[in-house]
């Protein structure tokens, strides 16, 4: 139907790729058991993945990565230590996100840059999620997604509008290089007339309130 569109992980990590250079020191937060840095952690002089759940980093499958394990917002590491940042989908889960953002800030060297990817809170699809009972939602994700229940963490959606995340890059002393949305239709493509349906409501819905967010924000 439209043969230019890319995904919001296409997106992400095609920024990503900008600053997977040879020699330079990544740190990738909220790692989980993989993602973009497993596929790029080779290309870089060092690769430091943190997170606050062990089973995720006893099972990351990025061979070359030190892992971490510590809170986000919390970083044990001196300043300035890091020349790339890399975030998927734990902005959204963090309930202070202005000291995740000076924490990024700190550890990032002078015109380092963080570049991350996380649901945009304006959307319909988090809308309903952010209204689903708790207590249900781990069943949804697990029939719809085939997600593992250990694998679905509580949302706050805190950072999680284009309006937030540049105060907070501002805060911290980040400037912000790119800052956009992407539309996606598949979440609602359980079916040839659910994916119909859903790629028509995407149509209508303004691009401010697109269901992805991809960031990069350097160190000024």
């Amino acid at each position: 139907m439209r043969p230019d569109w890319r995904t919001s992980g296409e997106i992400y990590e095609s920024l990503v790729r900008r600053y997977v250079i040879s020699g330079a020191i990544a740190l990738d937060l909220g790692c989980g058991a993989g993602g973009v840095m497993e596929l790029l952690g080779t290309q870089v002089g060092m690769l430091v993945g943190v997170d606050r759940h062990w089973p995720s980093l006893l099972y990351n499958r990025a061979r070359t990565m030190h892992r971490v394990l510590s809170d986000v917002d919390a970083l044990p590491f001196r300043a300035a230590s890091f020349d790339l940042v890399t975030c998927s989908w734990v902005i959204e889960h963090v309930a202070r996100p202005d000291r995740l953002f000076a924490e990024v800030s700190r550890v990032l060297k002078p015109a380092g840059h963080f570049v991350f990817l996380t649901p945009n809170a304006a959307n319909y699809v988090t809308l309903l999620n952010r209204l689903t009972p708790k207590l249900a939602q781990a069943p949804l994700v697990r029939m719809l997604y085939g997600r593992a229940q250990e694998d679905t963490f509580p949302v706050t959606y805190r950072a999680n509008t284009l309006r937030a995340l540049r105060k907070l890059a501002g805060d911290a002393g980040l400037r912000v290089c790119t800052l956009e949305t992407i539309h996606d239709p598949t979440y609602l493509a359980f079916g040839e007339i659910a994916f119909r349906l859903s790629a028509l409501i995407e149509r209508c819905i303004a691009d401010e309130r697109a269901v992805h967010i991809v960031g990069d924000f350097a160190k000024t």
